[in-house]
């Protein structure tokens, strides 16, 4: 897939050192944006130091509805470069209700291995996932889960034995709560 004329141009607006003209190119995406455009709010999250911004990129990644997002979401999340972004990036996820099912060992991985903040938001897009996912993969995760789980903290043993609660009972479809 090649980037079209539309997305050039948003991209390069986002790189503005207008911080209004940010926040207006911002609001237009949400109007018509796709994974091309969401690495370049990714990025713009990780690079800008003024709030204001970083509210509104995080604001427009929670509501995104784009299927062509997650494995954008899931790159920038693995990506040591956006670690300082990790947390929100995760939040996003559960946020934004896009399906990361076949994304379930990367989140694992995530609860496991990173501080707790991060870990939580990663369980929460457990807790939140739905879709099919194949049984020796979920064995798998479990045992990782499990092992894990003979030197975790007392915070990290939580959220471990919270996995082994939820990961064999991931529906299939959403779930809608009234």
């Amino acid at each position: 897939m090649t980037i079209d004329v539309k997305s050039k141009e948003i991209l390069s607006n986002l790189k503005s050192t207008d911080p209004e003209f940010i926040l207006e190119t911002i609001d237009k995406i949400r109007e018509s944006g796709n994974r091309f455009i969401v690495a370049g709010l990714i990025d713009l999250l990780h690079e800008t130091d003024l709030p204001e911004i970083k509210k509104s990129v995080l604001n427009l990644l929670s509501e995104l509805k784009n299927k062509e997002s997650v494995p954008v979401f899931i790159e920038a999340i693995k990506d040591e470069k956006y670690a300082g972004v990790r947390k929100e990036l995760v939040a996003c996820c559960w946020q934004n209700g896009l399906t990361y099912n076949e994304y379930l060992p990367v989140f694992i991985d995530l609860v496991i291995n990173e501080e707790f903040q991060v870990a939580f938001e990663a369980f929460t897009v457990i807790e939140n996932m739905f879709g099919r996912v194949e049984d020796e993969i979920i064995d798998k995760e479990i045992a990782k889960v499990k092992d894990a789980l003979t030197n975790a903290t007392e915070q990290k043993a939580y959220l471990l034995n919270g996995l082994l609660a939820i990961v064999h009972d991931i529906p299939e479809e959403q779930e809608f709560n009234d």
